[in-house]
C-alpha cells in the first residue's frame, strides 16, 4: 500500500503524552486519511484512530487502511516516524 503523508504533527503533554495526527493519502483511494496515535510514553505502545481526513468515502477502502495499520508494525511505523519527525 503505497502512502503520501501530506502532514504530521505530534505534541506532548504530562497528561495525554504523546498525541499525533498524520493525514495522508493511499494510492488509488478517492479519500485521504487522518490517523491519530497516542502514547503514554512515546515508545512502542501506540493506539490509534483512524478518520476519513477531509468527507466520508468508501468504507471497504478505509477498512483495508485498517487492516494494514493492525496488521503491518512497519506501515504503522511510517506514521510514527513522520509524527515524531514533525515534533523535533
Amino acid at each position: 500500500m503505497n502512502v503520501n503523508i501530506m502532514r504530521a504533527q505530534m505534541t506532548q503533554d504530562e497528561e495525554s503524552g504523546y498525541v499525533g495526527i498524520i493525514l495522508f493519502e493511499v494510492e488509488g483511494h478517492k479519500q485521504p486519511y487522518e490517523v491519530t496515535i497516542q502514547s503514554d510514553n512515546g515508545r512502542n505502545n501506540w493506539s490509534y484512530a483512524l478518520n476519513f481526513g477531509a468527507q466520508s468515502g468508501s468504507e471497504e477502502e478505509i477498512q483495508a487502511v485498517d487492516e494494514q495499520l493492525e496488521e503491518d508494525d512497519s506501515f504503522f511505523e511510517q506514521f510514527v516516524v513522520a509524527a515524531k519527525a514533525a515534533m523535533a
